[in-house]
């Protein structure tokens, strides 16, 4: 996240981000296949050599996704036309989700067919070659060219955050709204770390985690693409608003049934599909052509809380245990309410 806004400087400069945006796919495709082999020798290497590898290539993946996230929002934002937007990302969802439907059905028959290593082995093997594949979608894009008045240094890029901060005050609720809101994303890997201290975790029960999930965001995506002439993105923000708090208190109230903690993972999905189709519009509102990709590594770096929450929620839960810290994400995902009814992206709608 924090070197998102640093290739945000960087590709803020260029009229043309497309080879960037293929450029930083690559990288992750490179880096999928590189775990695939890893897991393939694990056995020949050391454990702590393991840890090691797995650590770089999935930094490579992490900072290739940064730099790639930046030229994708503003190639997006110069190809869809603004009252189209609400469609396509809905429509982007039921493509995305139904494809992630189908790989979580692979993925639950692979992980239990395979002994480990070899199911991770084949999973990162054919999701590199998948990401390759669809690289070609991004190369028959056609980019609109953008217009950059003045190149400015990295320090100057980094001095004139402030100012852009102060003068827009959407862009500062959005960053407000990621950082509490964005809380219900950080939380979810602690919820099956709940579920692995209650029931222990099977492979089985992994299989199912992810097919509730993706169930899950095909089901929203679906209703957001039937309502999407109705939805606004304040009307979005409010539901992600209510399910990202209702799953931790969910998961508190089912902890002693194995059952129905499962189907906790339906609303995650539903919550994860409807927090990127809102917050992404968001972005694009109140952004232009001009600003975009500077406001999209603020809002990749300004997100410092979801991006620390993972880091402490390991030490707290040891302190204080998952009542304590599912109950505190919750408080904090219910303040983000007074900053969704702040914003303004009603523009629009009106056009």
């Amino acid at each position: 996240m924090l070197f998102q806004l640093i290739f945000a400087s960087y590709l803020s400069n260029k009229n043309y981000k497309k080879s960037s945006l293929v450029l930083a796919i690559n990288l992750r495709v490179l880096s999928l296949l590189s775990l695939a082999f890893l897991f393939f020798k694990s056995t020949t290497l050391s454990g702590d050599m393991v840890i090691f590898l797995i650590f770089i290539f999935i930094s490579i993946f992490s900072f290739s996704g940064s730099f790639a996230n930046v030229s994708y929002v503003d190639i997006l934002g110069k190809s869809v036309l603004q009252r189209l937007r609400k469609k396509f990302f809905s429509s982007q969802q039921i493509v995305s989700s139904t494809g992630i439907f189908i790989s979580a059905l692979i993925v639950r028959k692979l992980i239990k067919y395979y002994e480990y290593p070899i199911n991770y082995s084949v999973l990162f093997l054919i999701a590199g070659i998948l990401l390759f594949i669809a690289t070609a979608g991004f190369w028959s894009l056609k980019e609109p060219e953008s217009r950059v008045e003045k190149k400015s240094s990295l320090w100057q890029f980094f001095a004139m955050i402030p100012s852009e901060i102060r003068k827009n005050k959407n862009l500062k609720y959005y960053l407000l709204i990621i950082n509490s809101m964005g809380l219900g994303l950080s939380i979810l890997p602690f919820i099956i770390l709940y579920a692995k201290e209650n029931f222990g975790l099977t492979f089985e029960m992994i299989g199912n985690f992810l097919l509730f999930r993706t169930l899950g965001m095909l089901i929203a995506s679906l209703v957001l693409f039937k309502f999407s002439e109705r939805l606004q993105y304040k009307t979005l923000l409010r539901f992600c608003l209510i399910l990202g708090s209702a799953i931790p208190l969910i998961s508190l109230a089912f902890s002693n049934n194995m059952v129905l903690y499962q189907f906790i993972f339906i609303l995650s999905g539903m919550f994860v599909a409807i927090y990127k189709v809102s917050i992404n519009g968001v972005l694009l509102e109140i952004s232009n052509n001009d600003n975009r990709a500077i406001y999209t590594g603020i809002s990749g770096a300004g997100s410092i809380l979801t991006a620390l929450f993972p880091l402490f929620a390991g030490v707290l839960i040891s302190a204080f245990g998952f009542h304590f810290v599912f109950i505190g994400v919750v408080i904090l995902i219910l303040s983000s309410y007074i900053f969704t009814t702040r914003i303004d992206c009603r523009h629009s709608i009106s056009e």
